[in-house]
């Protein structure tokens, strides 16, 4: 356990940074930077902008910002884990399912196999009447398994034109760029590898964007900069 003040504002006196130039660096307002270093968190607006806000303003400093977050969920963040075990919990019995499906079509397979198996021997059997043998056999197979396709975890489409989009890894504009460029209507761009993504978008009314599948539309006519996390997508 840390101080995450403490260690934010000497990383910050160590480096000489001004509050004023890291709110022009990673767009986060002095008084919010203010209330980090002094741990007032009840004066962000919400949990998901303090874990944004400190993972961003950590890694500005050259910081571990995953390690920043991870330390405000032990101390202030409650029922989070017993949320995500549920959401386990959820998921286990699929597997089983999916054996069963295979068990149920394998024995069906079986069954078929020996009817057949019992209708040649009555067929060839001595005392039966000659007939002539069918050269058409019937082949069983089992049914194909329909797997619904991964979906990605950010998703974000073009429909009514193009736009120019800058993608960052993390809550603000000092995360990794990991894609820069226009999206073309008609076209999607999918993205993994996270949980929170800091987006610039110059044509929002073009764009739609769905997180785990959920659809946040976009509303304006003006270039906007978004914040992306397991929550959704929050306007800077």
């Amino acid at each position: 356990m840390f101080e995450i003040g403490n260690s934010l504002q000497e990383a910050r006196v160590r480096r000489s940074i001004e509050f004023v130039q890291a709110e022009q660096v990673t767009k986060i307002r002095v008084k919010y930077l203010r209330a980090l270093e002094d741990e007032r968190f009840e004066q962000l607006p919400s949990q998901t902008y303090v874990k944004g806000f400190l993972r961003t303003y950590a890694e500005y400093l050259g910081l571990d910002g995953q390690l920043y977050v991870d330390e405000y969920n032990s101390r202030f963040v409650i029922g989070e884990q017993s949320e995500v075990r549920l959401r386990r919990s959820t998921v286990k019995p699929e597997p089983r399912t999916r054996r069963l499906e295979t068990s149920v079509v394998l024995l069906a397979v079986a069954v078929v196999g020996i009817v057949t198996l019992v209708v040649i021997s009555a067929w060839q059997s001595p005392g039966s009447s000659p007939r002539k043998r069918s050269t058409h056999h019937t082949v069983v197979r089992p049914p194909k398994r329909i797997t619904k396709a991964a979906q990605a975890y950010l998703q974000i489409q073009a429909l009514g034109g193009a736009s120019y989009v800058a993608v960052h890894r993390g809550g603000g504009p000092a995360g990794r760029l990991i894609y820069n460029g226009t999206i073309e209507k008609g076209q999607t761009e999918p993205f993994n590898n996270g949980k929170y993504f800091w987006l610039e978008v110059s044509s929002p009314e073009n764009l739609r964007i769905l997180v785990r599948g959920k659809l946040f539309p976009l509303s304006g006519f003006k270039p906007v900069t978004l914040t992306v996390t397991p929550g959704g997508v929050h306007p800077n």
